[in-house]
């Protein structure tokens, strides 16, 4: 009787993961979460990967997905202390991933390692070559006790730099890989691509150029990790972009230091009236950056001085007549004036970007969507946003009086 009673409960259970596509745990899947739910102490993850995994302009240059992980997983499991660390470097191959391996991820004493590779292995590394690299990584790191959780890397455009078709090769020989080796695969490449499959337009507005995804994006790639290690589903798209929004330039302000603005108008003019009423002796350089009756491309070639100057703030004010429809090439150039306008690795300095409708609402259905746009993608790249919902008082007040109010609550947030 028991023997029958095990069998149907058994077939019943795999009906049930048939039905709703639920994926059967592996033993590696367990000890996944078995590593957040029955150890004891802190829990260490490192993430390894290429530019895709570190921290740069793609995602507003202040995190990426490991953060994302974190916060994921503190959401799971808010008993556990978790530290998650990002071992990403631009450029990277499994070839440098394996050599600087001891270096940059068994140093850290990691209890779990993710590994993204792929998107620059497939311009210069053999697959058999990919192969035995992410195979002798995997080896590696479990001789020291860790856990590792495989990752395939985010879907891209078409292109002949990297042609989907190439790619795709490589991602068949991650899951093989994983397969074989008995390791537990995040699929963030099926993640993507089901999002390309169910709303094209959603999945574009992921990508902040060909190949890398932006903070959006980001967070779809921590939740298929944080989901493969959990077994639950989560979302992260209620995380917003990281306070204070101005580190570099209220610190140089306070420490008396030289401030360099680039500021689009009418901005160039306000942001030094508002900086003076609280810092009446800054020493403050503001370069206008002019874009009327220019298009979302010649703005975009503008741009190009950004790094050039490294300044402290840049301020970004696009004019509604020209913000994006939903049209991916023009969408592009938006992107390109936002990633240009920080620095390419790490944040060296802020960057604030101006809604229209502080100075005017929109009057057309056409204006309130490519005003919606430029708030998603903006918010995609982690970078603030102020608008009038930033401060939800109801009140009708003009644009300068919500920035300085704004200003002050940054003024607040800065350590």
């Amino acid at each position: 009787m028991t023997c029958k009673v095990i069998h149907i409960f058994s077939l019943t259970t795999c009906l049930l993961m048939v039905l709703f596509n639920l994926p059967q745990a592996t033993a590696s899947e367990t000890s996944l979460r078995d590593l957040f739910t029955d150890s004891d102490g802190p829990v260490n993850v490192v993430c390894l990967g290429d530019s895709v995994t570190g921290v740069y302009y793609h995602t507003g240059g202040r995190r990426a997905y490991s953060a994302m992980v974190e916060i994921g997983l503190r959401r799971v499991f808010p008993k556990k202390q978790i530290n998650v660390i990002n071992a990403g470097i631009s450029g990277n191959t499994t070839v440098d991933g394996l050599n600087r391996l001891e270096r940059d991820v068994l140093s850290k004493s990691p209890d779990l390692v993710t590994i993204m590779f792929s998107l620059n292995d497939m311009t210069r590394v053999p697959l058999t070559d990919f192969e035995a690299n992410l195979k002798t990584m995997i080896e590696q790191i479990k001789a020291t006790g860790s856990l590792v959780l495989l990752c395939t890397p985010n879907s891209v455009f078409d292109s002949t730099g990297r042609p989907v078709n190439k790619l795709e090769q490589y991602v068949t020989r991650i899951r093989t890989i994983a397969e074989r080796e008995k390791i537990p695969l995040a699929d963030c490449y099926a993640a993507y691509e089901k999002q390309r499959q169910e709303d094209e337009w959603n999945w574009v507005m992921w990508m902040s150029d060909d190949i890398h995804p932006n903070m959006g994006g980001h967070k779809r790639i921590a939740e298929t990790i944080v989901e493969r290690i959990s077994g639950q589903p989560i979302s992260l798209e209620d995380v917003p972009p990281l306070l204070p929004h101005l580190p570099h330039t209220i610190a140089k302000l306070r420490a008396g230091k030289p401030v360099q603005f680039v500021a689009m108008p009418p901005y160039d003019v306000l942001v030094e009236k508002l900086v003076r009423h609280n810092f009446p002796q800054a020493k403050l350089n503001i370069e206008p950056w002019p874009v009327a009756n220019l298009s979302l491309k010649e703005i975009e070639l503008s741009a190009d001085r950004i790094r050039a100057v490294k300044p402290d703030w840049v301020i970004i004010n696009l004019p509604r007549e020209i913000l994006p429809s939903q049209n991916a090439d023009e969408l592009r150039h938006l992107s390109w004036i936002l990633n240009k306008s920080l620095s390419f690795g790490q944040s060296e300095w802020d960057c604030l970007v101006m809604s229209p409708d502080l100075t005017r609402s929109a009057s057309t259905n056409e204006e309130k969507q490519r005003g919606e746009i430029l708030h998603q993608f903006v918010r995609n790249q982690d970078l603030p946003l102020l608008t009038r919902s930033t401060f939800d008082s109801g009140e009708q007040i003009d644009s300068f009086k919500l920035f300085q109010k704004w200003w002050e609550q940054e003024q607040k947030q800065s350590p």
